[in-house]
């Protein structure tokens, strides 16, 4: 197995809050590595962490053998990382392929004056780019809501519009928080197949979820957070047997209300 992403005594506080103490885990390339827990457990902080939208107070992440910048969001993109998240935050006003677009946009070359001027270049790339961005709306099964306003578009095609969007940035590792969340039964059988799909295609997927059937019948490995701490790290078989995680989920002492 090839390390792809350690995650290195990572910790956070907010004020008094401890979101995350000592987190370490290590994703290898082309595994479905599956990150669950109780609410309030973490598991976001930690995309928020990994992703640069907060700067770790402990820790540090490590990513193809190289430190991750942090509080650097477009830095943790172009190093190869990219996220969709739990409320959904597509350009509502724009179509389905114009917000495909804007997920390729840190890969183009060009430049904004090069777009203001016309550039031969600039021109080239942007053809290349609609072509890309439309591949990509058929490869998520949407291609026929292209000019579509993509905020008319039902919940679950704004999923696959979301994780279309952040394919665009051509990431190793594609980081998705609660993907199935207000999906139906159906909806979330087709998102199984498809997440299957990006990694038969050579993608790496970190996968935070509610749904522990989908994650067991997904994943390679599952780490589990419980009060930002890690409590458990294997296979899914093993996982469902670890009495710490049964605990964290059904109510041992420490949780009761």
């Amino acid at each position: 197995m090839i390390k792809l992403l350690e995650a290195r005594g990572v910790g956070k506080r907010f004020g008094g809050l401890t979101a995350l103490s000592d987190v370490s885990l290590t994703i290898n390339k082309g595994e479905v590595y599956g990150l669950i827990g109780p609410n309030g457990a973490g598991k976001t902080t930690f995309f928020n962490v990994l992703t640069g939208a907060y700067i770790p107070d402990d820790g540090e992440f490590v990513f193809n053998g190289t430190e991750l910048p942090t509080g650097k969001p477009h830095l943790v993109v172009q190093q190869g990382i990219a996220r969709t998240f739990q409320n959904i935050r597509l350009f509502g006003q724009l179509t389905a392929l114009e917000n495909v677009m804007a997920g390729h946009h840190i890969r183009t070359k060009a430049g904004l004056w090069g777009i203001l001027i016309q550039s031969k270049h600039a021109i080239e790339e942007e053809r290349l780019t609609t072509e890309r961005a439309f591949e990509l709306l058929k490869y998520v099964g949407i291609e026929r809501f292209a000019h579509t306003i993509c905020k008319s578009l039902s919940y679950g095609d704004q999923r696959r519009l979301e994780i279309a969007r952040a394919l665009a940035s051509e990431p190793q590792l594609l980081a998705l928080d609660e993907p199935a969340a207000g999906m139906n039964a159906t909806e979330t059988g087709q998102l199984k197949v498809l997440i299957e799909q990006i990694r038969r295609d050579g993608i790496t997927v970190l996968l935070i979820e509610h749904d522990v059937k989908l994650v067991m019948g997904l994943c390679d490995r599952v780490a589990v957070l419980d009060f930002g701490k890690k409590i458990a790290e294997d296979v899914p078989a093993v996982v469902q047997k670890n009495d710490a995680v049964i605990s964290a989920y059904l109510g041992g002492p420490k949780h009761a209300h």
